[in-house]
């Protein structure tokens, strides 16, 4: 079984891209993100998605922190502000 499969870690398309997906459980680090589907706060002890463009080319600061339920909504829903 490949690593990515062993961590969750699934390829999604979004808009002609595709999309690295990476499920993350809550922490106790105390970070704070806003999600680029609702724009709103987005604790690092709720359980989320990461998600960056699957083109190679990004490095870290292309990772974006979205609720998963918005991640799954981004059709009807599409990101704003800070990426897309």
């Amino acid at each position: 079984m490949s690593r990515l499969l062993e961590t969750g870690i699934r390829r999604e398309l979004y808009d002609g891209r595709s999309y690295v997906v990476r499920p993350v459980r809550g922490n106790t680090a105390g970070r704070s993100y806003v999600c680029p589907g609702c724009q709103q706060a987005l604790a690092s002890s709720l359980e989320h998605v990461v998600v960056w463009p699957d083109d190679g080319l990004g490095d870290v600061s292309d990772r974006r922190h979205w609720h998963t339920a918005c991640w799954a909504a981004r059709d009807r829903r599409p990101p704003r502000g800070s990426w897309h």
